[in-house]
Parts: structure tokens; C-alpha cells; sequence
């Protein structure tokens, strides 16, 4: 065959390929303001540093090929701010991009190439989950399922995000709970099946908002860590998480410029701090006076509200952030917030990201509701991941520091450095409750104080520092510039910025 002849069928078909679904079902997701898969990478790429791989993959069914342009996956390599990374694109207008062989194989490519050469993994979730007839039977198990005996295992060699951006039923859902970093749009739904098919299981019309939806995963799983209304604004997202990591888990996250004007931020830091020791306050205030101007990024805010946690930096360096939070619960700790900075620290000492913890709690949230919820449990792992960390960990004593709590935020040595504010209080409970129990049946008043009083002896940050179970006392305004020092001292030199990954493979869900 001539070479024009063959060059004018590789246009051809290269632009079948680009087609996708076809122009109707393309025409439809953009009057209703929804990316393509295609688009969702260009939007996220630099520009022209996408590279395909698989554009002429097919569905392997007979009869199937021309019906199936990319089997329903866009997959390849890009750059994000000149940084290479894996990506795929779920293409929902092909056979609603559900899984079938060619594509798995695709995704499977993408992921081996990725997770061997060190790059960030990006997955575009929306999927209607196994393609049938492909999988049915005894054959369509043997040869679409089960073929890659390492397909769901995280051992946190690279940062995997994962956007779920409309029906995520299926392995969209399984790899976004896979997944380091998770954003969703309003509007998407994340499940185990679609509603139809829960609905015939359980005999009852089932709601997918109730299903999977937003709040769900938001508010109530925390399988979702931010929030968004636009694929617009889901790009945004990745790129800025993807802005605080490295590459791959054997190298130190990128470090940049501290903007202009951040060192002044903590001038007004006390502003922030109420005098009384029983009011609340917003410690997302408090973190901003210390981080770099603009840099804090919080996750799961809708979740485990006790705490607030995210990434930001200090000096130009990513930093974790753990900071008990007195608007929710007046900072006492429950199982969804210990859950949350269980999974944060396992994250963050993955990927050689220090840790920085904000002290201001009276313990853990205790009763029936928390022990049916495994209670103790969740704050061991807490605990056992604290102390499994091997990144450079600091706390910031700012008020209470009452019991098991004050070692599960670095208190003793679970922290390499501990620094206090004279506001800073710490003991085994609150003095208020303690003396209750002491004069547990006692109804004189007098006596009682007198109680409470010995109760509040010795819980100063001065006695604190005075056994050394502080290295220092500061005043609230001086923080910024203390952990940057202390930072620069407790920089991870002999391994050029990388931990030891002990809880590499530690569950991403449990």
C-alpha cells in the first residue's frame, strides 16, 4: 500500500479515536457545562505536554471495535507546572467508560509506569462501573477480572489523586478510595453500584444523592477531602495539592519563595486568642498568622470538625498541619476527627512532609455513641501512627493539653520539639471535672473549690518547662519565627529530606 494511502488511514482512524462518544453525546455535556475526558486533561496539563497512550485501543468484544474508540479511557503522560505525571481520563460518553479488557490493561500500563519512574498518578472518575456482557460468565471473570494481582495495592511509591466528577460506580470508586487526595463536584455520586442496581438489591427506590453523594462522602465518610461546584474548579484543587508533594516518595517535596509580607502575619497572632481560657475560637486564624501568606490548603473540613487539617508552608517548605479545633466540640477529640489525622500523618510521612501540631484540646469525646464506634480503636491508630512518623514533628502547646490527648498531639516525646505558650495548660483532665470526681457525693461548695483549686496547681507552661517537658516557652507571636528555625535544625539531612515510609502500605480506608 502506497505511503499516502496509509498515512491518509492513520488520519482517519487517529480522528475516529478523537471523536469519542461522537458529536451529539459531546454537544450535550457542554450545554450542561461538563468537561469531556479530553478537556478535563487539557484543562489540567501544561499545554501540548499531553503524550497518549493507547489512542487506538478498541473493545476486544466481536463487533465492538468501531463502537468503542479508546475503549472508553483516555490515558497517557503530562506535565503539571513542568512536572511529569501519569493521567486517566474516564470517557463517559463511550459505553459510560466502563471497565472492559483493553481499557484495564491501559489503566494497568499507566500505573506500572508511573508508580516504577516516580510520577504522580491522576484519575478522572466518572464510570458506570464493569461493562456488561464483557464480564459475565465464567469467561468474561477469567479474562477481565483479576489479572494483575497487585492492581489494588498502595504502597505509596507516588501521590495518587483521584477527581470524582459524576457517576463513580465500580473501580472509578475503588481507586479514588485508593487515592492520597480526593475532590468532588456537586452533583457526582460515588458508590459500590448505581442507584438502579442498589435499588433492585434492597427492594426500595434508592436516592443517589443519599446514595453517594456529597454530603455523604463529605460530612459522614471523609472519603472526600475537598468539596467543588465546577470541573474548573476541581483542576484547580489537584494542581495546588499536587504543588505541596514530591514527585515520588524518595525525594523531598519541592521547596519555594515565602511570599512577601508572611513574616509580619504573625504580629497579630494574639489578636486571635481569646483572654478567657473557656471561650472558642477559630484556629484556622491561628494557622494563617504562622504559615506562609495564602499557602494553607485544609482538607476534610466538613468532617471530624474537632480538628483542622491540610497542607501549607512555612518558609517555602510543605508542611502538615494537625490543630485541634474549639468550634467543634470545644476541640475534644472524636472518632471521625482521630480517624482523619490518622489517615493525614500516614500521608504526610509517606511523602517526607514534616508535621506541625496546634494544641488546644480537653481530651477525646467520650460515651456509648463513641465506644460503639470503636473509640479506643481509632485512638490507638492515632497513636501508632504518631509514633510510627519518622518526618520531623513539632507541637505548639496554645491551651489545654489534657490526658491521653496531650501525648496523641506530641506530647512526652512523641514529638522531636515542643514549644509552649504561656497560655498553655496541661494535666490529666480538666481541674473543672477532676475535682468532681474527688468529691465525688460531696455537696459542700467550699470544699469543692478547695479541690479545684489543688486540681490547678502545677499545670502551668512554666512547670511544664521546668521538668523539660517543654524545650521552650514563647510568646504566641514569636511561633512563625520558631518553627522555621526549628524546622531548618530538625531538617532530615542523612536521607536528603526522606523518612523511613514505615506505614507505607497502611490502609487508606479502614
Amino acid at each position: 500500500m502506497p505511503h499516502e494511502q496509509l498515512m491518509q488511514e492513520y488520519d482517519e482512524r487517529r480522528q475516529r479515536a478523537l471523536a469519542m462518544g461522537g458529536p451529539e453525546k459531546l454537544a450535550r455535556r457542554r450545554e450542561a457545562g461538563i468537561m469531556n475526558a479530553r478537556e478535563r486533561i487539557d484543562a489540567l496539563l501544561d499545554a501540548d505536554s499531553f503524550l497518549e497512550s493507547g489512542l487506538f485501543g478498541t473493545s476486544v468484544m466481536p463487533g465492538d471495535a468501531d463502537n468503542t474508540p479508546g475503549d472508553g479511557k483516555v490515558a497517557g503522560f503530562g506535565r503539571i507546572d513542568g512536572r511529569e505525571v501519569g493521567i486517566i481520563s474516564n470517557d463517559f460518553t463511550v459505553k459510560g467508560a466502563s471497565s472492559s479488557l483493553t481499557n484495564m490493561k491501559k489503566m494497568g500500563h499507566i500505573k506500572r509506569v508511573a508508580t516504577q519512574r516516580g510520577l504522580p498518578l491522576v484519575m478522572f472518575g466518572e464510570s458506570s462501573g464493569a461493562r456488561m456482557p464483557d464480564n459475565m460468565g465464567a469467561r468474561g471473570m477469567g479474562t477481565m477480572l483479576g489479572n494483575d494481582p497487585v492492581q489494588y495495592v498502595r504502597m505509596r511509591e507516588t501521590p495518587w489523586v483521584s477527581a470524582i466528577l459524576g457517576q463513580c460506580y465500580g473501580s472509578s470508586a475503588w481507586y479514588a478510595c485508593l487515592s492520597d487526595f480526593v475532590v468532588m463536584r456537586r452533583g457526582a455520586v460515588m458508590a459500590v453500584a448505581s442507584p438502579a442496581l442498589a435499588s433492585m438489591a434492597i427492594g426500595q427506590k434508592v436516592d443517589p444523592e443519599e446514595l453517594g453523594g456529597v454530603r455523604l462522602h463529605a460530612e459522614l465518610t471523609g472519603l472526600v477531602d475537598i468539596v467543588v461546584d465546577t470541573d474548573a474548579e476541581a483542576m484547580a484543587a489537584i494542581k495546588r495539592y499536587l504543588a505541596y508533594m514530591p514527585s515520588h516518595a524518595k525525594e523531598a517535596p519541592p521547596r519555594l519563595a515565602a511570599p512577601e509580607g508572611s513574616d509580619e502575619a504573625g504580629d497579630g497572632i494574639l489578636a486571635a486568642l481569646p483572654e478567657n481560657r473557656t471561650r472558642v475560637y477559630d484556629v484556622r486564624k491561628i494557622l494563617r498568622s504562622v504559615l506562609d501568606r495564602d499557602s494553607f490548603m485544609e482538607v476534610k473540613p466538613l468532617y471530624g470538625k474537632p480538628a483542622v487539617i491540610g497542607l501549607g508552608r512555612l518558609d517555602g517548605r510543605s508542611v502538615g498541619i494537625i490543630a485541634n479545633n474549639p468550634m467543634g466540640k470545644a476541640g475534644a477529640l472524636d472518632v471521625a476527627a482521630c480517624e482523619k489525622i490518622t489517615r493525614f500523618i500516614v500521608m504526610c510521612d509517606s511523602f517526607n512532609i514534616p508535621l506541625l501540631m496546634f494544641v488546644d484540646t480537653p481530651g477525646f469525646v467520650i460515651g456509648i455513641e463513641g465506644e460503639k464506634q470503636k473509640a479506643p480503636g481509632k485512638i490507638m491508630n492515632f497513636m501508632t501512627a504518631l509514633q510510627m512518623a519518622s518526618v520531623p514533628k513539632l507541637s505548639v502547646l496554645m491551651r489545654k493539653s489534657y490526658g491521653q490527648a496531650y501525648l496523641n498531639m506530641g506530647g512526652g516525646r512523641n514529638s522531636d520539639d515542643i514549644v509552649a505558650w504561656p497560655t498553655a495548660e496541661v494535666s490529666f483532665m480538666d481541674p473543672v471535672y477532676a475535682a468532681r470526681v474527688v468529691a465525688w457525693g460531696s455537696n459542700d461548695p467550699a470544699e469543692i473549690a478547695r479541690i479545684e483549686a489543688e486540681m490547678r496547681r502545677d499545670s502551668s507552661a512554666y512547670d511544664l518547662a521546668g521538668i523539660y517537658g517543654v524545650q521552650a516557652v514563647i510568646k504566641p507571636q514569636e511561633t512563625r519565627r520558631y518553627l522555621k528555625r526549628m524546622l531548618d535544625i530538625h531538617e532530615m539531612r542523612p536521607t536528603r529530606g526522606v523518612g523511613q515510609h514505615q506505614m507505607r502500605n497502611w490502609p487508606t480506608t479502614y
